[in-house]
């Protein structure tokens, strides 16, 4: 008797201890599938604005947007849309094939053009150069778009040859930020004239207004159409930034409202990334008094919750759910200046430390059952290598070339976004590729039963690419764009004389 029941105590014991192994097993195995590009060495996912400020590049159906390299020369280099001075297109990816979204002068033409964010109705908000120069920035003229049901609508701007599309809602409305040709000395967009918050919808593009001050940004809109970004308060630099007062605004039924700070003069730093959900709650980031840190922000029915860091000086936000959780990443104590980063999940007032594989972790999207992924760096703080991961059911974080076939086309180096169905969309490098940002590829990951099913079309880096053949120019029906007198030129070309300043491209920002 006792010799059994201490054999069934062994069998228990191991069972226990194997248990972990077990758990580790059991994670999702995906098939890779590499998008390409469209003859150039790279392709990405949507970013609107950069890593710092996340779009929507993945549907609840499992297609994906972004932009991929031709192997043409960018005519305007080199002041280019892109890094290395090739035009981009827009893409979209559904089902095995990626189409070449275009530009405003057509699918083969050698400009750029952009896709920052789908929504649930397959549109897409992006921006596209639209073929001349901006006279007052010397630049080349970008112009937001909108693609829907086979056209490409030129959004307008608010009176300069420059806008942006930064993100859409079911409902089809548009938010981003235009200039508005009206020199600007103190731009916190480091432009030569006025940037300035839209909402475009009907074919209207309406000037959002500020909070007091020459400029302001729209970052997120949700179902509802309340508005979130940020503007300025007044023309005043500061003493600590040397620029003007910049504060969180959520714009709805006509007005815009300040939604306060943490005590500093500087809102939606190292970004910027405002975001906003279905409950009106907005998330991002905000300076301390002194404004020498910053720290994550939870903002909900007047109130601005300080989300705090992981023990060290500074955090953003990348990501709120619907059911408003954060995520985002966070320094851990340290030496200022040397301190590494965890992505962190805040939920119903806990904030959780997802933890690294390597030195520092940085999360990039989050689905509704808390899913998320992101990237983490391999080694020290100096090596630019990294890696995806996925973390879920209270972790630990996982690796995600471990859940792909071992004779993969890619090597992951990001996890951008994951839906609902667990489908992950990243970006990776291919054999022979050092830099993610010069040749990188973008995937999706697609959640698969068994071994066999993940090997399927391993290698096959799309099923087909086409050209949007029905592809149509069609120019905002309605727009508030002004014509620019003779006198705006002038004042913009001195301004321009006076200070430096650089239009920044969509395509490409530093990584932590």
């Amino acid at each position: 008797m006792k010799s059994r029941t201490l054999t069934c105590f062994i069998a228990t014991l191991f069972a226990v201890l194997a248990l972990p192994l077990q758990l580790a097993a059991q994670h999702t195995k995906y098939k890779l599938i590499d998008l390409g590009t469209f003859g150039g060495p790279a392709s990405l996912i949507a970013q609107a604005a950069g890593p710092q400020n996340p779009a929507r590049a993945l549907t609840s159906r499992g297609v994906v947007v972004g932009q991929a390299e031709t192997a043409t020369p960018d005519p305007f280099s080199p002041d280019c849309f892109n890094p290395y001075c090739l035009a981009g297109h827009a893409f979209r990816w559904q089902d095995g094939v990626l189409t070449d979204l275009g530009t405003l002068e057509g699918v083969n033409s050698n400009l750029s053009s952009v896709a920052n964010w789908i929504n649930d109705r397959g549109w897409i908000a992006g921006a596209s150069y639209s073929g001349g120069i901006d006279p007052v920035t010397g630049f080349p003229a970008r112009h937001a778009v909108l693609w829907k049901n086979g056209e490409i609508i030129d959004l307008g701007t608010l009176g300069e040859d420059f806008s942006e599309a930064n993100a859409l809602n079911n409902r089809g409305q548009v938010v981003g930020l235009s200039l508005n040709g009206i020199p600007d000395p103190v731009s916190i967009f480091d432009q030569p004239t006025e940037s300035r918050a839209f909402l475009w919808q009907n074919g209207i593009m309406q000037d959002l207004g500020t909070l007091g001050g020459l400029d302001a940004g729209a970052f997120a809109v949700n179902e509802s159409g309340q508005v979130a970004g940020i503007s300025t308060t007044s023309a005043m630099p500061n003493a600590t930034t040397g620029i003007p007062t910049i504060r969180p605004f959520l714009w709805q039924r006509g007005g815009m409202m300040n939604l306060g700070t943490l005590g500093g003069t500087a809102s939606g730093v190292d970004g910027p990334a405002i975001l906003l959900n279905n409950r009106g709650q907005v998330a991002g980031t905000s300076t301390l008094a002194g404004d020498m840190t910053y720290h994550p922000f939870l903002w909900e029915h007047g109130v601005i919750k300080d989300l705090g860091t992981l023990g060290g000086d500074t955090g953003f936000v990348n990501w709120i759910t619907d059911a408003g959780d954060v995520m985002g990443q966070a320094d851990l104590p340290g030496p200022s200046g040397s301190q590494n980063h965890h992505a962190f999940l805040w939920r119903n007032g806990v904030k959780t430390d997802l933890g690294s594989l390597g030195s520092s972790s940085h999360g990039e999207g989050i689905n509704s059952q808390g899913q998320i992924v992101g990237r983490y760096r391999i080694a020290e703080l100096e090596n630019p290598r990294q890696h995806a991961f996925l973390w879920e059911n209270g972790g630990p974080m996982v690796d995600l070339n471990t859940l792909i076939p071992p004779n993969s086309s890619l090597e992951l180096e990001e996890g951008g976004n994951i839906n609902d169905r667990g489908e992950i969309a990243g970006r990776g490098v291919p054999p022979g590729c050092d830099d993610v940002d010069a040749c990188g590829h973008a995937f999706i990951l697609i959640p698969c039963d068994n071994a066999v099913t993940c090997e399927t079309n391993i290698d096959v880096t799309t099923a087909g690419i086409q050209n949007n053949a029905a592809l149509i120019n069609r120019p905002s029906t309605t727009s508030t764009q002004a014509p620019r007198t003779e006198m705006q030129i002038l004042s913009a070309w001195r301004a321009r004389l006076s200070q430096r300043y650089h239009i920044r491209g969509l395509g490409a920002w530093p990584r932590d």
